[in-house]
């Protein structure tokens, strides 16, 4: 990746850092997609969402931050005058004080799709106690019912 900064393909190095990094949060899983991977981990696995991979997006743009730092930067630090691209095509966001800030992912904030996280422990017939029923929201795939109450 460092060899050739300015090509970081989704389809060729972030299916292998995906596996990587499936492997570092479990090391039995035979999933090769983060995404896959934190979906059983958390609805399956009952691991909190501290403790599940970052998202295919938020990786893809925390490796291009490290190319950009490592290919890009630290190749450079002897020359005098190094010449560098601008860093918002390498996972980061300038903002209006003209800090520069990691940019972490296009993916819709999780406020939004919070109400999906509800989930019950019913078995099956979800009425009364049943968590998702007194909210009003449908059972999902992270309930005990799998979502295959009516």
């Amino acid at each position: 990746m460092t060899d050739q900064p300015s090509t970081i393909c989704r389809d060729s190095i972030l299916p292998l850092l995906e596996r990587y990094v499936v492997l570092l949060y479990d090391r039995t899983s035979e999933s090769n997609s983060v995404n896959e991977a934190r979906k059983v981990l958390f609805a399956h696995q009952g691991r909190s969402i501290e403790s599940v991979p970052p998202t295919r997006e938020a990786l893809y743009q925390h490796a291009k931050r490290s190319v950009y730092h490592a290919g890009l930067i630290w190749i450079q630090c002897l020359l005098l005058q190094p010449v560098l691209p601008s860093p918002d095509l390498y996972g980061w966001k300038k903002q209006d004080n003209g800090m520069w800030n990691p940019f972490w992912t296009i993916l819709a904030e999780a406020a939004s799709s919070l109400q999906e996280l509800v989930h019950c422990a019913c078995k099956k017939g979800c009425r009364g106690q049943c968590k998702c029923f007194k909210s009003a929201l449908p059972c999902t795939a992270l309930c005990k019912c799998g979502g295959d109450c009516a």
